[in-house]
């Protein structure tokens, strides 16, 4: 064991939208600040996907195994380099909504009220629309909740098909509005990710410090268990120990949850800052779903995704709960997510004989369709030995179900008109839903409320437990609403860098 000889202020487990935006947020208050990563830089050539072949997919999953509820196991995507998961993302970045701060009733549930509401959030959505150079419009979405101010750069252009489309939806009598993006502005890596505008500013003080290739394995606390006052790492191999006044995980709900339980102590059995219980439970992912539909011409495979439709957020006339959120896909070749589930190409394949995979999906136009998963303590992450599991059984599947159909009910609409003649009438969508291995927008793992026995975190996302642990990735979410969480996370880690600044 290496015992480090250096004293830092705060230590920052892991890089992705919490850890990489807490980083530049500390950076300019001269604390000192060791940042440890579990991977390393990415590639520039893996970062600008329009260079990869993403069906390739196991070049975005982390080499190791974790374990269904069956007890099978599977190659997580989840990805472990400077930036995380903001490495492939959409780099989509949406406000949640008004009353996804309150208690929404589903058809299978609720969703629970935060102990914070959108107005608290409001000023630190703006600040990190500006911190990620966010791309939008305001005003073209109906569900879009108040903002003081207006997204910094313009909204990014539809592809030419794709602006077709959008019309085409509007004449339909819905809204399809403009996606919000983070974008560099660069051409060589234009996706804006917690690497760009997070920890490459933050590297510029000389107070901060990174160490990648440093797998966090274990908190140690003090013999009352009430400091974590060493963190160990393995760094090529050798275990070392880093000390601090404040440690703040940002691993991701899965990873989070899974350091904290295998720090159980004598003071901490169950895992650290778990008194109750429900640290690693009410893990949320969304129901994800892709649908594909023949396109009339053929489309450079390589564009962003651009058009958000919200219509059905809240429901329909037929269907008075919560549906959620529907955006395209962008260009099939290099959407990271849609890779897993190539096989749904394949009934394509039936209708266009003698193409392949790239050739279908270059005359295919993809949509995500995307409903709100509710948080329920039996979905948990749970460690077994040196086994992390996924206790994991989608909720909510009838809205997701209603939500896919009505959808269809809208693209068969478009075909049939003959006015709008952007899409061939094929009468086949292929769908196919994001498996078990895809944690996109995983959350909620340790929720943060004012009650200690219903909450891991408090209103500033430190554990009520353990006095200088705070969490900042998506595990504090006490519910996930219809659209990513990544923005909520980014500001939630710009207000919880405004408390660390303001402790002595």
């Amino acid at each position: 064991m290496i015992i480090d000889d250096q004293y830092y202020d705060v230590i920052i487990v892991g890089t992705g939208a919490g850890g990489g935006t807490l980083a530049n947020k500390l950076a300019p208050t001269g604390k000192k600040i060791l940042v440890l990563e579990r991977g390393d830089f990415m590639p520039l050539e893996e970062q600008n996907r329009s260079n990869v072949d993403v069906f390739k997919r196991e070049r975005y999953h982390a080499p190791e195994q974790w374990y269904d509820n069956n007890g099978e196991s599977f190659s997580p995507q989840t990805n472990y380099a400077v930036g995380g998961n903001t490495k492939i993302y959409a780099a989509a970045l949406l406000r949640m909504r008004e009353r996804d701060f309150e208690v929404v009733k589903h058809q299978e549930g609720v969703s629970p009220e935060w102990c914070l509401k959108y107005q608290d959030f409001e000023p630190y959505y703006t600040e990190a629309e500006q911190l990620y150079k966010v791309h939008g419009k305001a005003a073209d979405d109906p569900t879009e909740p108040p903002r003081s101010a207006d997204y910094p750069y313009p909204a990014i252009d539809n592809e030419p098909k794709m602006q077709e489309v959008a019309v085409a939806i509007a004449k339909q009598g819905l809204h399809p509005a403009t996606l919000p993006l983070t974008l560099t502005r660069q051409d060589d890596d234009p996706t804006g990710d917690s690497e760009v505008f997070g920890i490459t500013p933050a590297l510029k003080f000389p107070n901060v410090t990174l160490k990648t290739s440093a797998k966090v394995v274990c908190l140690h606390t003090n013999s009352s268990g009430r400091t974590v006052k060493a963190v160990e790492a393995e760094i090529a191999g050798q275990s070392y120990l880093f000390s601090s006044d404040t440690v703040v995980l940002s691993c991701g709900a899965v990873n989070s949850a899974a350091l904290l339980l295998r720090s159980a102590n004598e003071k901490h059995p169950n895992g650290l800052a778990n008194s109750s219980d429900l640290v690693g439970r009410n893990l949320m992912r969304h129901q994800m779903s892709a649908v594909v539909q023949l396109s009339a011409t053929a489309n450079s495979g390589k564009f962003p995704r651009t058009i958000s439709i919200n219509d059905f957020y809240w429901g329909d006339e037929n269907f008075p709960y919560p549906m959620g959120h529907i955006e395209n896909t962008g260009g099939l070749l290099q959407d990271v997510t849609f890779a897993e589930s190539p096989p749904i190409l394949s009934v394509l394949a039936k209708a266009m004989p003698g193409f392949g995979l790239k050739q279908l999906a270059v005359r295919s136009i993809g949509w995500w369709v995307q409903t709100e998963a509710l948080p329920d303590p039996n979905n948990r992450v749970r460690v077994e030995g040196n086994k992390l599991y996924l206790d994991y059984t989608p909720n909510n599947t009838e809205a997701h179900d209603r939500l896919i159909y009505r959808w269809m009910e809208v693209l068969k609409a478009i075909e049939k008109n003959s006015e709008q003649s952007v899409l061939p009438s094929s009468g086949v969508y292929p769908r196919g839903e994001v498996p078990i291995q895809v944690v996109a927008n995983q959350c909620g793992t340790c929720c943060f409320g004012e009650d200690p026995q219903t909450s891991v975190l408090d209103i500033n996302c430190r554990t009520h437990d353990v006095d200088n642990l705070y969490v900042v990735d998506g595990s504090f979410l006490p519910s996930s609403s219809g659209v990513s969480p990544a923005l909520t996370i980014i500001a939630n880690a710009l207000r919880v860098g405004e408390h660390l600044t303001q402790l002595t």
